[in-house]
């Protein structure tokens, strides 16, 4: 069984990684709202749902990194707003 010095080093690694996927997904529709690519990233984007809700559902995580934890699903909640108005203004179907 991992120390809780080992766990919290985990759990600190997977929120950094998380707030990285959250940026490249970012990049990714703004890609492809400038027309550079044909297909939305919607599975990226589930991918990176599921993850949230993993991390999430950790009873582990101290109060800082649940703090960063919900600053970063705030983050995603607002870009993911975004992302589906814009879909929905430009016809597509959003999820």
């Amino acid at each position: 069984m991992p120390s809780r010095v080992e766990q919290t080093a985990s759990l600190d690694l997977e929120i950094s990684r998380l707030e990285d996927s959250i940026r490249k997904l970012k990049i990714d529709f703004d890609i492809y709202f400038a027309g550079a690519v044909k297909r939305a990233p919607l599975e990226a984007r589930a991918r990176l749902e599921s993850q949230i809700k993993r991390i999430s559902d950790n009873r582990t995580l101290s109060y800082s990194q649940r703090y960063q934890l919900n600053s970063l699903v705030a983050r995603f909640t607002s870009y993911r707003e975004l992302w589906r108005r814009t879909l929905k203004a430009r016809g597509e179907e959003a999820l």
